[in-house]
């Protein structure tokens, strides 16, 4: 009979009761998201996802003009971190780690929100650098590349940036590490707002990822110093809400499931084909359906055209999909399990 199922379960051998495991919790402040995950460490090591929270604040709303942080974008976000708060509270978390991301890197009036966050939430943010922000992504990715590729190029389309990770294994069975890892201000809130080409119909899609295949050309052309990427023994593993939407949206879910998104394959072909239908619709149609909707119908675009210039550059046949990253690899950071 399994222990578990045992009278006396929960208790030690020697008859003390066995204390659950701590929880920990991991924030991160993105330019458009604000999102929450608390968790536990099982038996044999892995996470286990205890509670969530995820909202889209557009932090980084006119940020691009102003170089500023707005005051309805703070309130918004302070709003979101109150929520966070009071997960937090209820689920007696003793150890959390909060980041802010690009808009934080970037507004000049940063230490307004963190000092605002501190102050009615009590959450610590720490605005962490790029290539930390690309480090902690890798981890919570990794587990997802696959044992038989040599390694995989992960990327993370946020809203003000995007980090691109290439992580390779040293030998068969060897555990893949990071090669180079570069994070392009370049995002799917940024690119909206700063883009000047016209109207994203087929002839301004095209402007935009021309645009967006030229900034990471520059990307592929520093990994190339750390020696040949073989498209043949990688495969693209990408994260974020560009990536999830479209795996979503190919798999033809009603509405967003995470656990038939996260860890999925797809032809790279298929997402082109998925990414060419949202093009071709206009901001209604793209809202109706119900992976993307209306919060992410003006975005998806945009990263679509970072996602196209990405795949063009490392022509990889197969995509796996990850609806983790970057939170999932400060709580494995915490339980000690990198």
């Amino acid at each position: 009979m399994p222990e578990e199922t045992q009278r006396g379960a929960g208790r030690s051998r020697g008859g003390r009761a066995r204390k659950p495991p701590p929880l920990v919790a991991a924030l991160d402040l993105g330019t458009n998201n604000c999102r929450l995950l608390i968790a536990k460490s099982t038996r044999n090591g892995e996470l286990r996802i205890v509670d969530s929270f995820s909202r889209i604040v557009r932090l980084g709303e006119g940020l691009a003009q102003s170089g500023m942080l707005s005051e309805v974008a703070i309130e918004r976000t302070v709003g979101a971190l109150k929520i966070c708060a009071e997960h937090l509270r209820n689920r007696k978390v003793k150890r959390l780690r909060a980041v802010a991301t690009e808009a934080c890197r970037r507004a000049g009036n940063a230490d307004v929100l963190v000092a605002r966050a501190r102050a009615e939430t009590g959450i610590a943010l720490e605005i962490i650098a790029a290539d930390e922000e690309a480090r902690l992504a890798a981890v919570g990715c990794a587990p997802l590349i696959d044992p038989q590729a040599d390694g995989a190029l992960v990327f993370d389309i946020g809203g003000g940036s995007t980090e691109v990770i290439w992580m390779r294994r040293d030998g068969a069975g060897a555990v893949p590490r990071a090669i180079a890892a570069i994070s392009q201000p370049a995002g799917v809130v940024t690119l909206s707002e700063g883009w000047t080409g016209g109207p994203l119909d087929r002839a301004g899609f095209a402007r935009m990822c021309a645009a967006m295949r030229e900034r990471f050309a520059a990307v592929k052309d520093a990994f190339a110093r750390h020696g040949a990427f073989d498209p043949a023994r990688h495969h693209l593993l990408g994260t974020s809400g560009t990536v999830t939407t479209l795996a979503a949206v190919a798999l033809g879910l009603p509405r967003y499931d995470r656990g038939k998104v996260d860890a999925s394959w797809h032809r790279c072909a298929d997402i082109g084909g998925v990414i060419d239908r949202l093009v071709d619709m206009t901001l209604e149609q793209r809202a109706a359906i119900g992976c993307v909707g209306a919060d992410r119908a003006d975005l998806i675009v945009p990263g679509c055209a970072i996602f196209a210039a990405i795949a063009s550059l490392w022509p990889c046949a197969q995509l796996r999909v990850a609806d983790r990253g970057l939170r999932e690899g400060m709580l494995r950071e915490l339980m000690g399990r990198t």
